[in-house]
């Protein structure tokens, strides 16, 4: 079979568009849950390698459910498609997360992803008894030791260690029991796990930084990379070298794959997809979409800065994303927006790729960034739900099968099956 994308829907309760919320049709009174059972099972009628769901353990914007519980949730009520969560390494404890989602990963029967971040929002820091963030260099320490562990831990298990003999001693052998023993700058982890290995073996591993550190800690650890890329040029810069780095690294670059972020209005005509668009940007609070700038660009506060000014020069953050800051900047001083313009500008993808169109266009584009070494596939992010999702499946996805692009049946169980891994 021909090469094929792989697609993941990235879910928020009421949609990416900073004023989803806002939108006629958005419900805003049920339970989430029941929200996001609907979306995912649509998600998995159409095949999608898997769902997502970020995390920040500090209020941002919409409240928001701790992950791996929602994702549990969601376990019981699907069968196929992959449920990748995250859980900060700066805010946790490798045994915990180990045990999370291993747990996860069981009780899906090999369907669990583990999103590796480090944690970009200063607020986070107060939850925590800091009184700041801990700074980029630091976090990405802490987390490269904190991978070694959870990796280390998710070894525990030899093959054919349960050997399910009940006359046994124990329902395993243990000299296929591997003690971890882990002492480092940062962790001191004896193990083993109390977990037992999944179908697939062990959850999948993703990573989202794109900073020069990021890149690196991805090209070692992860075998999904999830990307902000505005435009093709700077995907295929970005896909190249995390390539070459994943290489280096003494990996083979297939173990990897590359899923920029894309956030799509999809109408049946092009007016349609443009006045969809339209209606969520007339919707924008000018404060909500000031706050959203001013995080996405490393933790500033603008509210100081005029909106129909230009962007400041700003220093190099030193606890936000720095690649998103660097994205941010070269866009508005390329097109020379003003900060309202770059507000309303990100409103909807934040820097990710972004398209607005027809079925057909929307699969050209993908296509084309698929074809040209840009992306293994995409991170779908719904501009509201439930209808931006809903659109993208019924419409697009269709259109990427009759190309051959996209599977129409799931040919294995697992996550690491559906990726390719």
């Amino acid at each position: 079979m021909a090469k094929q994308l792989s697609i993941a829907a990235f879910m928020m309760r009421y949609g990416h568009h900073v004023a989803a919320w806002r939108h006629p049709d958005t419900d805003l009174a049920s339970n989430p849950f029941k929200v996001f059972r609907e979306q995912v099972r649509s998600a998995e009628r159409a095949c999608l390698d898997a769902v997502f769901f970020a995390d920040s353990v500090a209020l941002t914007g919409a409240p928001s459910l701790e992950p791996l519980t929602l994702l549990s949730a969601l376990a019981a009520s699907t069968e196929n498609i992959g449920l990748i969560g995250t859980a900060t390494t700066t805010y946790n404890e490798p045994y915990t997360v180990a045990r999370q989602f291993a747990s996860l990963d069981l009780l899906s029967d090999g369907r669990a992803g583990w999103n590796l971040v480090t944690s970009d929002n200063a607020a986070e820091a107060a939850n925590f008894g800091r009184d700041q963030h801990v700074a980029h260099a630091d976090r990405y320490a802490r987390a490269r030791e904190f991978h070694q562990v959870v990796t280390g831990l998710w070894n525990s298990w030899g093959p054919g260690a349960f050997v399910n003999d009940k006359g046994g001693t124990l329902p395993y052998d243990p000299a296929k029991l591997h003690t971890l023993n882990h002492r480092g700058e940062h962790f001191a982890v004896a193990g083993p796990l109390n977990v037992a290995p999944s179908p697939q073996g062990r959850p999948v591993v993703v990573q989202a930084g794109g900073s020069e550190t990021g890149r690196d800690l991805a090209a070692g650890t992860a075998e999904v990379v999830f990307t902000a890329q505005p435009t093709l040029a700077k995907a295929q810069a970005f896909y190249r070298d995390i390539k070459d780095r994943v290489i280096a690294k003494g990996r083979s670059p297939d173990a990897v794959k590359v899923m920029p972020g894309l956030f799509a209005v999809v109408g049946r005509t092009q007016e349609e997809a443009d006045a969809k668009f339209a209606q969520l940007q007339s919707l924008i609070e000018p404060k909500a979409g000031l706050a959203l700038l001013g995080r996405m660009i490393g933790n500033f506060d603008l509210s100081g800065y005029p909106l129909d000014g230009p962007l400041p020069e700003l220093p190099q953050t030193q606890d936000g994303q720095r690649s998103r800051q660097q994205l941010l900047t070269d866009l508005a001083q390329g097109e020379n927006l003003t900060i309202r313009q770059l507000y309303e500008r990100i409103a909807g993808g934040r820097g990710h790729f972004t398209v607005v169109g027809t079925p057909e266009l929307v699969a050209d584009r993908m296509q084309e960034w698929f074809e040209q070494s840009a992306a293994d596939g995409f991170n779908f992010m719904a501009p509201a739900l439930p209808g931006g999702l809903d659109d993208f499946l019924e419409l697009v996805i269709p259109e990427l099968q009759r190309r051959g692009l996209f599977r129409t049946s799931y040919a294995g169980s697992t996550l690491r099956s559906h990726l390719g891994l």
